[in-house]
């Protein structure tokens, strides 16, 4: 069963996203719309350092209109290789650079209506540096043992999708991927 696209306009097109109306046809002849909104892609990033604790970050998102906490991510450039933008993003976010870098799994955020998807990146073996924002970010960088960083995911204090995603892989691999690599 599939969708045959029959025109597409864009209705809006900015910096990190692009707003397109596609008039399609469904598998019953009838003609409907369906609005798509078009991102290049991101990262997150699971970072685990040697103490086990797990790297998070809390910044203020105008989308939710309130402060976050979210694994380091981050957008993807046109082109660009998602495990360099993980190792750019972990940088720049946090300062943490990683020695041990493996692929956890890629998923669309929300493939109702957006076509992003997202690579998910276990770094391990990290070593502090200095934060590198771009103007107009502001970050702060946390340090949390698996617990508790769960306690804030039951608590309903972390909603982040990609967030969620990356604490409860982690707490499902067990001790096997929390070795320091």
């Amino acid at each position: 069963m599939s969708i045959k696209t029959l025109e597409s306009d864009y209705i809006y097109q900015g910096k990190i996203v692009a707003l397109r109306v596609d008039k399609v046809e469904l598998p019953s002849g009838k003609i409907t719309v369906r609005e798509v909104v078009e991102h290049p892609g991101a990262v997150g990033i699971v970072a685990l350092t040697g103490e086990k604790e797990v790297v998070l970050i809390k910044q203020f998102r105008q989308a939710t209109g309130k402060n976050m906490w979210e694994i380091p991510a981050g957008k993807l450039e046109v082109g660009e290789d998602p495990q360099e933008c993980a190792v750019r993003e972990l940088k720049e976010e946090t300062g943490f650079t990683a020695r041990h870098w493996e692929k956890i799994t890629s998923f669309y955020t929300s493939p109702g209506f957006a076509n992003e998807i997202l690579h998910l990146y276990l770094a391990r073996g990290l070593e502090a540096g200095e934060q590198c924002l771009d103007p107009g970010e502001f970050i702060d960088t946390h340090l949390l043992a698996l617990p508790e960083a769960l306690s804030k995911v039951k608590g309903g204090e972390i909603c982040d999708a990609k967030t969620i995603i990356g604490l409860l892989w982690l707490m499902d691999i067990g001790n096997k991927g929390m070795e320091e690599g």
